[in-house]
């Protein structure tokens, strides 16, 4: 293969790369613990937080901690898991 066929062809990755990067960034990912469920985008940003209200206990604020950074990272594990999913298919 020519040097010019070889960046042409690298340009064309680029390309797809940033438009894949593009449609993740603004994809949501949803993280769900037993009473709190997060939404992030792909850049990884928090969009909303939803809690049951019985969950909110003022005596057990650690409880309420541990289940909003659950669901934060299992949101965030899926926008991870959707973005290496796309970039290998490349």
């Amino acid at each position: 293969m020519n040097m010019q066929a070889m960046l042409k062809q690298a340009q064309n990755m680029q390309k797809e790369m940033m438009k894949i990067k593009s449609e993740i960034d603004s994809s949501e990912f949803v993280g769900e613990s037993s009473f709190v469920k997060v939404t992030v985008n792909g850049k990884k940003e928090v969009l909303d937080v939803t809690m049951k209200p019985e969950v909110v206990d003022p005596d057990d604020i650690e409880m309420l901690q541990d289940l909003i950074m659950t669901a934060i990272n299992e949101a965030n594990r899926k926008a991870q898991e959707k973005h290496d999913s796309e970039i290998n298919k490349i």
